[in-house]
C-alpha cells in the first residue's frame, strides 16, 4: 500500500473501533448508560454533571486500567484544555460523593491516578 492508503485504511479502522460503544455498563446496583447519558444507583436516578458523567464513562469502559490524571484531561476534558490536572481529583471527589455506595469502585492509585473497579461485594 501507498502511505497515503496505509493512512486512509489504519484511519477507517480507528474510526469504526472508536464508535464501539456500550449501550449500558452494569456493575451490581450501578448502571451506566452513556447513549442517555444516565446514571442509576440501586434503581435511583443520579443526575451527573457533563464532565462528571464522561470521566465515569471512561473509567467504567475501561474497568481496572489505571489512567494518569494527564490522560484523563486529555482524554474527557480534550487536548486544548490548559487547567490544572488536579482539576481532575475535585472532579473524582464529587463523582464518589455522587455514586454513593459505588464510591469505592473509583481508586485512587497512588502516585499514577485512578481506576475503575466495582467489586462485587
Amino acid at each position: 500500500f501507498s502511505p497515503k492508503e496505509l493512512m486512509a485504511r489504519v484511519g477507517a479502522v480507528l474510526k469504526r473501533a472508536g464508535n464501539k460503544r456500550l449501550s449500558e455498563l452494569v456493575f451490581g446496583g450501578l448502571c451506566i448508560e452513556p447513549e442517555t447519558r444516565t446514571v442509576r444507583v440501586d434503581g435511583k436516578a443520579v443526575s451527573l454533571p457533563p464532565k462528571e458523567f464522561d470521566l465515569l464513562v471512561k473509567l467504567a469502559e475501561n474497568e481496572r486500567i489505571v489512567f494518569s490524571r494527564e490522560q484523563l484531561l486529555d482524554q474527557v476534558w480534550g487536548f486544548d484544555y490548559f487547567g490544572d490536572a488536579r482539576t481532575v481529583d475535585t472532579h473524582i471527589k464529587s463523582l464518589r460523593e455522587h455514586l454513593g455506595p459505588y464510591r469505592r469502585a473509583i481508586e485512587t492509585v497512588w502516585g499514577v491516578g485512578y481506576k475503575f473497579d466495582c467489586k462485587q461485594e
